[in-house]
């Protein structure tokens, strides 16, 4: 069951050129804790370092992905192609295990990740093509602190 959209994923050439939208225009808040700022937090399978910024006063955060310079992989692919954009809709589910096997038999088409030693999935992606062009992914609900 999905609890709630947990984030949306936007890819940019740089935390400054999100900055000056997301921050400057827009009025969101970095989280510089969870962002690890002022880097991001590496996400070595995707060669991005990513931030977050919090949506008003919910649970609800926009996640910013920053290819590496010399990055190959799809995000740095997807920015190249179609610049800076949205990338990404995620879903905080109960159990994303469960939940992918849901919409799996609904029709939907998962992207093959690896999963936990015991064969379960922790995250899941669903390909746009099957989702009326959005990547979706699949994240364990949890509780976030207010700041």
């Amino acid at each position: 069951m999905f609890v709630r959209m947990d984030h949306v994923g936007v890819v940019a050439h740089s935390i400054d050129e999100a900055q000056a939208v997301l921050g400057d225009a827009l009025g969101l808040v970095i989280d510089k804790d969870r962002s690890q700022w002022p880097k991001g937090s590496y996400f070595a399978p995707e060669q991005t370092h990513n931030f977050f910024f919090r949506v008003g006063e919910g649970e609800t955060v926009v996640e910013v992905l920053v290819p590496t310079p010399d990055a190959t992989s799809g995000v740095a692919r997807y920015l190249a192609k179609r610049g800076a954009s949205m990338h990404h809709i995620c879903y905080a589910c109960l159990d994303v295990h469960d939940e992918a096997e849901r919409l799996r038999a609904a029709g939907l088409e998962e992207i093959a990740l690896p999963r936990a030693e015991d064969g379960r999935r922790t995250v899941a992606f669903f390909h746009p093509r099957s989702t009326n062009g959005i990547l979706t992914e699949l994240v364990p609900a949890r509780d976030r602190p207010r700041t």
